[in-house]
């Protein structure tokens, strides 16, 4: 499995914030794009998504920016890529009888235990990194 640029960007914004302790205090869109070296535009559209999954709060105004929303030890790796990328749909086979394919089975178990894991991982275990 891999994961868009969007999702890794995702993944080290919200990793920053966690490790500069932003859960009240917010960052600039100026600031990010400074440490990230990437535009604000592409920024603005992962900071957006991550809002929608209310994983950082978006503040308007002169002291303006954006913050965790939620504690670290709330948000888990997997929060955050299905924020940005969503999940795959299930692998099907190219035969006719689906039940007799192993191959779609066996991808999407690996799959699963994949999802498992990136669920069990926290953010504030990603903030000591």
């Amino acid at each position: 499995m891999k994961f868009t640029k969007a999702a890794n960007m995702g993944l080290h914004v919200i990793v920053y914030f966690a490790q500069n302790d932003q859960l009240e205090n917010n960052l600039s869109i100026h600031d990010l794009t400074n440490n990230f070296e990437v535009s604000s535009s592409y920024l603005s559209k992962i900071l957006t998504q991550l809002a929608k999954a209310s994983l950082v709060s978006s503040v308007s105004g002169v002291k303006g920016g954006y913050c965790l929303k939620r504690d670290p030890i709330e948000i888990s790796f997997l929060d955050i890529i299905r924020a940005i990328d969503g999940l795959p749909d299930e692998v099907n086979c190219l035969v006719n009888n689906q039940q007799s394919c192993p191959i779609g089975r066996i991808i999407n178990e690996g799959e699963n235990e994949m999802w498992t894991y990136f669920s069990s991982v926290k953010l504030n275990q990603l903030s000591d990194l």
